[in-house]
């Protein structure tokens, strides 16, 4: 499952002041809006029971517990008034509603409903002697039904209820559009908190990038070897200490690749002069060591072997600073290409014939195929490859050559155990023998080294692997033209 894209900095930066900045608008609106309608609500409550009860009082002293249906209908239209339409009831029975008075109101025939929106535990309540109230949603709007108990005092005893219960109605209209413009300015304020927020967020993140920015620009650019980069410090805090970091980093890094190159070139040019100054006497000691080698059959038998040992190593020794001035050559950058347009078929079988491995290697070499190389520097990574195969592999040794318009590539395999995969990393690194065993004539472990730079000084690359049905395999590419850069012959 492919994971998600992560968002950048600047994103998690505006998401995160947007997200706080909207939960603590629609806490601090919702909480406002919330004790503004409640307030509201409590403050038309209160006015209407208290009006109610005012109204009432002027009732004091009734006339008659037992008021008949007139009588009711006089109490309902002192407990009315413009706003608040009411009826009286006598216990647990209704009493018929008479004609309003005139000049009063009846807005939406609501007085006529009241009995119908009556709960329950509201007649309870008042009949209890309690003022009660609760609100109601009807087709028209919410209204606030209030009942009120008529209360009567005995001469010496407290107040009872005297049964006759009065419930008025008020529309909650006008408190509920002004409920409902608290609700849209609280809205309005989340939305312009939300803008505010944003537009800090992008001045914010616009304050923390920028010195990010630069700091990574600055770690791209070390890491592309431009290690004398800094950063401007600004400011003294956190990011400011990142800064300041960052340049000793960069200034202790530079100080220490210095002295690694200066360490670096002065072990390059020891191995040159030291190998240069070793060419001499080689020379002088390869003379000897071949009249020494020819002289061996008729010397005693410890001199004879002692004669053939001191040949060998006089020729594996010279063959080690040969390779040794060669590694300078390239590690100082002046080796150069000597092009020519050759026949790679005919360097082959050259490479071979030259080194009496014509007979040891099975070829496949189509004819035609032709090349602009440096035939010297071929030679040497040819008998390189088909010199390890014919020591380290086993029978029989192969090498083929295949051609397209721009490369040529050639094989070079055995038939061997092949190399363990530990060891496949490690092919081409100087110095490096797959087998600690083994001994000091078979090689210094610079041959495949420079086989490789060779190839590369070519502008292509030599490979190797296990083939699939045993045995290790080089590959050879390389271009059939030079590029622009290639060097001038040497």
């Amino acid at each position: 499952m492919t994971p998600l894209p992560s968002l950048g900095l600047r994103a998690r930066l505006l998401s995160a002041f947007a997200l706080l900045c909207v939960v603590t608008a629609v806490a601090v609106a919702g909480g406002l809006y919330v004790l503004a309608r409640n307030e509201i609500l409590q403050r038309t409550q209160d006015a209407t029971v208290e009006s109610m009860r005012d109204r009432l009082e002027t009732l004091y002293p009734l006339r008659t517990l037992t008021p008949n249906e007139e009588e009711l209908g006089m109490i309902a239209a002192t407990a009315s008034d413009n706003e608040s339409p009411a009826i009286a009831i006598q216990g647990e029975t209704h009493s018929p509603l008479p004609p309003p008075p005139p000049g009063s109101l009846r807005p939406g025939g609501i007085r006529g409903r009241i009995p119908d929106t009556i709960s329950p535990k509201l007649r309870q309540m008042v009949a209890q002697g309690r003022t009660a109230w609760q609100r109601v949603a009807l087709q028209d709007g919410v209204w606030l039904i209030v009942g009120m108990p008529l209360l009567v005092a005995e001469r010496g005893a407290p107040t009872r209820p005297s049964g006759i219960e009065v419930y008025a109605a008020r529309s909650l209209q006008s408190e509920q559009r002004s409920i409902d413009r608290i609700a849209w300015l609280a809205w309005l304020t989340s939305g312009a908190a939300l803008a505010f927020a944003v537009v800090l967020a992008l001045l914010a993140t616009r304050g923390v990038l920028r010195p990010v920015r630069e700091l990574g620009r600055a770690a791209r650019l070390l890491g592309e070897g431009e290690l004398r980069t800094r950063i401007a410090v600004r400011g003294s805090d956190e990011l400011a200490d990142v800064a300041r970091t960052f340049n000793n980093t960069a200034a202790e890094l530079e100080r220490h690749v210095a002295q690694l190159r200066e360490m670096e070139a002065d072990a390059r040019r020891f191995v040159a002069d030291v190998s240069h100054e070793l060419r001499t006497p080689l020379a002088a000691l390869a003379a000897v060591a071949e009249v020494l080698d020819e002289e061996a059959a008729g010397l005693p038998e410890p001199a004879g072997r002692a004669a053939r040992l001191v040949s060998q190593e006089t020729l594996n020794l010279t063959g080690l600073v040969n390779d040794l001035i060669e590694i300078s050559r390239f590690d100082s950058g002046v080796a150069a290409l000597a092009l020519n347009e050759v026949d790679v078929a005919e360097l082959v079988r050259a490479t071979l014939r030259a080194r009496g491995w014509s007979d040891a290697v099975d070829t496949d070499l189509p004819p035609g195929v032709t090349a602009r190389l440096d035939p010297r520097r071929v030679d040497v990574i040819l008998a390189n490859l088909v010199g390890n195969a014919l020591r380290h592999g086993e029978p029989p040794v192969s090498l083929r050559l295949t051609a397209d318009p721009h490369h040529i590539t050639v094989e070079v395999r055995d038939h061997g155990p092949g190399l363990d995969e530990e060891v496949l990393p490690h092919v081409f690194d100087r110095f490096y023998k797959a087998s600690a065993a083994r001994a000091r004539s078979e090689g210094s472990g610079l041959g495949l080294a420079i086989a490789r730079e060779n190839a590369r000084l070519h502008h292509g690359d030599l490979t190797v692997t296990n083939a699939p049905d045993g045995g290790a395999l080089f590959t050879l590419h390389l271009p059939r033209l030079p590029r622009p850069t290639d060097g001038a012959p040497e």
